[in-house]
């Protein structure tokens, strides 16, 4: 139930990600602004159709596959629903719970139907072709079910944000607390969506109603406000001073690595309000400043109600946001006095605890030595298997194993015998629980190697090999390569705006787990070699491609994110692994329309995976053609 919870969590980001875009457009168009109407009914167009698009959205975030079949599911459920489920009582009005509802059956029937196979006579409407079928047939159902069973249903919710917006400064540092404390289940969504778009109703001067604080705020419901509000301080100025706090507390020799993450990070909490780079941070490195955080997330929201202040957003509560709907504003400038007073609080707190206890936060954390073994010949990945297997909690605790890119994907029994430290000392970059039973480790480009000797030895129960250590004919005894790129040998591999590696909307990349580099959000449909090297990985899956460098840099390039699970499709390689390549060489052909709309991003992070000493220096950021030159040095 939890897992399913996270999926709908996740699939409410695609119609949330609308929000933006219609807030500008109601804003800009209304009087204290452009006063252009066009401008206002353009953004009302999705305010207003929220339900539909909520429909649209988690449908196709359900689908195992994203596709848009799904999508049409979910729109024809919603259609189906809203009109059907009037004629048994017309005063109903579901609001986004019929779009979530109507998505969520959209999706999961799309999933159980999408490959159903019918006698020949009736093989037209197999397959995809049968799931608006059943979803109208399904949502028919439903609706009349639905037609009796509502209004109490309604009653119940109504009753409970009654209770919330009624409960003053408690109502809303409850939901503070609880919204930043389930952000790291995704469930925060969940609870957003009610509070965002149904709690409260506001007739507007049209006599339209509209329900939720965002969509009452933005209508000029006078009322509208205390539950954003004070998430403004929390975002503009406590979380950025968190960063401040953790690169003053960062070890000395580590500041200069950490200290670009966090600015970066910081600034864009501050500017936009999108805070989940700073908070995953450290929520996992530690536990308790995140709980202090969403604790003082709530006193924050009770602030804010106790001295009258009424603000919102359209998308988050950053800067622009906060110049933005300044107009719909009650006393605006009380936030910013308390954000100068949550700045010195979050820099504080955090300061003293991080110092105090010892915490483990970015720049602070132990660096544990590595055996060696990440880079071995037969015998030692089979020996490193061997050991990734015990500090995995033994072979009894593995129920599954399966990879991606650079990172082994594990279903264990209890997460909680996995023994971080020995998997980093036995070569795993970054370790991350996502829940009990499921844990990510972050091994590098030799996952897929190191994922089939784990699976050969899981078969015979992880016998313990006749050494332990790796075998020194195995072990490499030349000296060391100076690793380095001049500005002029390093290329743009494809048209697009180069982007800081700390915006990759990926935690593993955005936090470097797997090395320095950057990040790419291509326009190109050509992905070409930046150097002259050589091949050394080309994924099964075609999705990433590894290069050595002959000063012995290898760089891995991994065309968007979570494209592994399309299996090949949209790419088409154009090398082989071992092949010698120029600077400039077409190496891959990527279908960038069929990506877009079928993986979470298509953002291409170029990462160096064995700098150890070295210095990357970006020269160039933004739109940069491909062949591009003086783009990077490392030295």
């Amino acid at each position: 139930m939890f897992s399913f919870l996270q999926k709908i969590g996740k699939s409410l980001m695609f119609p949330i990600a609308t929000l933006p875009a219609a807030a500008l457009l109601l804003r800009f168009g209304q009087d204290d602004l452009l006063g252009i109407p066009f401008l206002s009914a353009a953004g009302a167009g999705i305010i207003d159709n929220l339900a539909i698009i909520f429909a649209i959205g988690i449908a196709f975030g359900l689908a195992h596959d994203s596709n848009g079949g799904a999508a049409l599911a979910g729109a024809i459920a919603y259609l189906v629903l809203t009109s059907a489920i009037v004629t048994i009582n017309e005063s109903i009005n579901m609001g986004v719970f019929a779009g979530i509802l109507s998505g969520i059956v959209g999706g999961l029937l799309y999933n159980k139907f999408y490959n159903v196979k019918f006698p020949a006579w009736l093989a037209f409407f197999g397959g995809r072709r049968f799931v608006p079928i059943i979803t109208a047939a399904t949502m028919t159902v439903l609706a009349g079910l639905l037609g009796y069973a509502w209004p109490p249903i309604q009653d119940l919710i109504d009753s409970a944000g009654d209770w919330i917006l009624n409960a003053g400064m408690f109502g809303v540092g409850a939901y503070g607390f609880f919204n930043r404390l389930l952000l790291p289940t995704g469930l925060h969504h969940v609870i957003n969506t009610i509070v965002w778009f149904d709690f409260g109703t506001f007739t507007d001067a049209t006599g339209e109603v509209v329900r939720g604080e965002i969509n009452r705020f933005l209508k000029g419901d006078p009322t509208a406000g205390p539950f954003l509000s004070g998430f403004f301080p929390i975002m503009m100025f406590g979380l950025p001073a968190a960063c401040l706090a953790m690169y003053a507390a960062a070890k000395k020799e580590r500041k200069a690595i950490v200290g670009g993450m966090l600015f970066s990070i910081g600034f864009t909490s501050f500017l936009t309000g999108i805070t989940e780079p700073i908070e995953f941070s450290f929520m996992f490195l530690s536990p308790l400043l995140y709980v202090v955080h969403a604790l003082l997330t709530g006193v924050s929201m009770m602030i804010a109600y106790a001295l009258d202040v009424h603000h919102g957003f359209g998308f988050s509560a950053g800067a622009i946001d906060f110049v933005l709907n300044y107009g719909l504003a009650q006393n605006p400038l009380v936030l910013l006095v308390m954000g100068l007073g949550t700045g010195v609080i979050y820099f504080a707190i955090f300061y003293l605890l991080i110092v105090k206890l010892d915490l483990k936060t970015p720049g602070r954390e132990d660096e544990d030595a590595e055996d060696g073994n990440a880079d071995t010949g037969n015998k030692g990945i089979d020996i490193r298997a061997y050991h990734t297997i015990e500090a995995l909690g033994g072979a009894d605790n593995i129920a599954a194993v399966d990879y991606c890119t650079t990172r082994l994907r594990m279903s264990v029994k209890d997460a909680d015998r996995v023994n971080e430290k020995e998997l980093k000392r036995h070569g795993a970059m970054g370790v991350m629980k996502v829940n009990k039973t499921n844990v990510q480790v972050v091994i590098g480009t030799a996952v897929e190697f190191l994922a089939d000797a784990m699976k050969k030895r899981l078969a015979n129960g992880n016998p313990a090999p006749e050494s332990l250590n790796v075998p020194e004919e195995e072990m490499s005894t030349e000296p060391e390569m100076v690793k380095a790129i001049r500005a002029e040998d390093f290329a743009m591999p494809i048209d697009g705006d180069i982007i800081p590696l700390s915006e990759v909307p990926d935690e593993v990349f955005a936090k470097a787990m797997m090395g320095p580099g950057f990040g790419i959000v291509p326009s190109g449909n050509t992905l070409h070699s930046p150097v002259d090297g050589r091949v050394v990985t080309v994924f099964p899956t075609k999705h990433a491609i590894g290069i050595e460098t002959d000063t012995g840099i290898e760089i891995l390039i991994h065309v968007g994110l979570d494209t592994v699970k399309l299996n090949g499709e949209g790419f088409e390689t154009l090398v082989e692994q071992g092949q010698l390549v120029q600077r400039g060489d077409a190496l891959l052909k990527m279908d960038l329309t069929y990506l877009g709309a079928n993986a979470p991003s298509v953002v291409t992070p170029v990462i160096f995976t064995n700098l150890t000493g070295q210095e990357l220096e970006m020269l160039k950021k933004g739109s940069q053609k491909q062949g591009t030159v003086s783009i990077l040095r490392i030295q």
